[in-house]
């Protein structure tokens, strides 16, 4: 995205964590607090989920936020778009962290339904 053009989204915003050894469960119990309320409800925001790695990536956690497009996330984040959103008590808990946007207009389905 380095010429910051899209389709017409929407957008993932991919906040990946690889977290100090054993605080996975705490970051995830903190996306479930903090980083819900930073994005829950907010223009252009269409959800969110999060979850962790499994087996020997248990220290691997995601937040992903989906916005209806960029022009979305750079009014919710402004300037520092590009740059990752640590509310107060998550820098503890992480070794190291970066984000991503994701341009899935080009391709989307998701079917969560239960099987029976």
């Amino acid at each position: 995205m380095k010429d910051e053009t899209l389709g017409s989204g929407p957008v993932l915003r991919l906040f990946q964590v690889h977290t100090k050894p054993g605080c996975g469960a705490e970051l995830i119990r903190k996306f479930a607090r903090t980083s819900a309320d930073v994005v829950a409800g907010q223009p252009g925001n269409q959800g969110y989920f999060f979850g962790h790695g499994v087996g020997a990536d248990e220290n691997y956690v995601v937040f992903t936020s989906v916005w209806r497009d960029l022009d979305a996330v750079k009014a919710r984040f402004g300037d520092t778009w590009r740059d990752s959103f640590l509310p107060a008590g998550y820098e503890e808990l992480i070794e190291d962290c970066s984000v991503r946007h994701i341009d899935v207009g080009t391709g989307w389905f998701v079917n969560i339904a239960n099987d029976a």
